[in-house]
């Protein structure tokens, strides 16, 4: 925390005027009245019938603006999150920004030799140590997708990794409403009881519905016991811009809000209150390749597009952070992960995941996750801005300078020294000779040498024996 006259505003960005948010949200409403979505799970179905949806022979629900924005008003604007020591570690709503891991890649890529292997369960540990030695990484997810496991029982596995090598928030993946259920009780363990998990909130489950308009049975089983369980839940549609949304920017903002907000809908319906996070994964097919860009232009807009909406509607929102579309961490990785990063503090999204994801998604680099956590730390100065008092502005400090003097032996100077500079730890600002003299490094190789000492020495807080017997008992017998 600043002390108080460091405090500054805060700088911000924004694509959208509000009549262009107005436009949105009217067009999403549209889209959830008259054309409505397919619900393919029963109790859901009823939900949508009691609460006076219209209902259609093919399943198709239409639901009035009413219910939604009663709806919308009844989910929590802020959603506390907290470690798994029990510290609350974040406040998810409003302007706060955290980043954290993607999850279920397939590869994992060693940048120093240039190869990637098929992901097994050894790069959740990793990945899950490393974040948890990293201070800018707020959260973790899994990483990787064991592929040294069945995929039902991956899940579940790559949760109880996770849990065992950081104490920090998790997001996870599920297989069903079944594996689900199995990471509530082992975090249910970990809180020492139900009620103190739902008081204090340890992992956040992030599920999504298929675009366009079509909400699948395990998916929303899935919300829904999160709604019963009052596990904070994310239900971000991926709608693919030309492919499975439509093509324009604006018109693939709308139907990623009503594919989300349908889900709202049914949560709310089934736990009124319960924690929700609304989001977009807003995927551009690139014609040219056949490949979904997460770093296209047209994706950046869309997604700044749905942070505001969020802040519009004064939900938390589900947001994305140090991704690139590089095959290795390079200029390119740099460049499009730091800017991402940058665009997602400076818009205020709250929960940022996927630091470290290269290949359009298919690949991880624990390196970048390295290289990222410095970057976030810069773009994090940056958000603190610029406080402007008497204390700030220092005229008589220059009226004691004056001309002949000099700031180096001034008190003001050393006063504000460490909250005005920040200092980097990878990035080089050392001249030539100096650099040369120290090996001729490049940021990658630095960020290696980090993540060796990382991997080396950082030991995590452990899991209390008696309580990681019960958790390896209950894994177990899962089935």
């Amino acid at each position: 925390m600043l002390p108080v006259d460091e405090i500054a505003m805060r700088p911000t960005i924004s694509f959208l005027s509000r009549e262009d948010k107005d436009k949105i949200h009217n067009a999403a409403f549209q889209i959830l009245g008259e054309i409505g979505m397919k619900i393919l799970q029963d109790e859901a179905l009823e939900l949508l019938k009691e609460a006076g949806c219209s209902v259609a022979d093919d399943r198709m629900v239409k639901i009035s603006g009413d219910l939604l924005q009663q709806c919308i008003e009844s989910a929590p604007s802020h959603i506390p999150m907290y470690d798994r020591e029990g510290n609350q570690v974040m406040d998810l709503g409003g302007h706060n920004s955290y980043f954290g891991t993607g999850s279920d890649l397939i590869y994992s890529l060693d940048s120093k030799t240039g190869q990637r292997h098929a992901c097994v369960l050894e790069d959740v540990n990793l990945a899950a140590r490393v974040a948890d030695a990293l201070p800018n990484i707020d959260f973790i997810m899994s990483f990787a997708h064991p592929s040294d496991f069945p995929a039902r029982r991956a899940y579940l596995l790559s949760f109880q990794s996770m849990a065992a090598n950081s104490t920090k928030p998790i997001v996870c993946t599920a297989a069903g409403r079944e594996d689900l259920s199995e990471m509530w009780q082992v975090s249910r363990i970990l809180r020492n009881g139900e009620s103190e998990l739902r008081s204090k909130p340890y992992f956040i489950y992030y599920g999504e519905p298929i675009s366009p308009l079509k909400y699948p049975v395990e998916s929303v089983d899935k919300l829904l016991f999160c709604a019963e369980k009052a596990i904070p839940a994310i239900f971000s549609p991926a709608p693919i811009a030309g492919s499975t949304a439509p093509m324009t920017i604006a018109g693939h903002v709308a139907q990623g809000l009503a594919e989300s907000f349908c889900g709202l809908v049914i949560h709310q319906l089934k736990a009124k209150g319960a924690p929700f996070i609304m989001g977009m994964g807003p995927a551009v097919l690139d014609m040219m390749t056949s490949q979904c860009s997460y770093n296209a232009p047209e994706y950046l807009l869309a997604y700044m597009a749905i942070i505001e909406m969020s802040h519009y509607y004064d939900l938390p929102n589900w947001g994305y952070a140090g991704t690139s579309d590089s095959q290795i961490p390079d200029g390119q990785a740099t460049f499009e992960a730091g800017l991402l990063s940058f665009l997602s503090t400076m818009a205020g999204s709250n929960l940022n995941h996927d630091v470290g994801y290269l290949d359009f998604g298919r690949t991880g680099s624990l390196e970048m996750i390295v290289v990222l956590d410095e970057i976030i730390d810069q773009v994090r100065r940056l958000y603190r801005g610029i406080p402007v008092n008497d204390e700030m502005l220092a005229v008589d400090v220059v009226k004691a300078v004056g001309a002949d003097g000099n700031f180096l032996t001034q008190e003001h100077t050393l006063n504000h020294l460490r909250s005005t500079q920040w200092q980097p730890k990878l990035i080089s600002r050392t001249g030539y000779e100096k650099w040369q003299s120290s090996g001729s490094t490049s940021l990658l190789d630095r960020a290696w040498e980090k993540l060796q000492q990382i991997l080396s020495d950082h030991q995590p807080v452990p899991i209390p024996d008696d309580r990681a017997r019960q958790i390896q008992e209950l894994v177990d017998q899962y089935k």
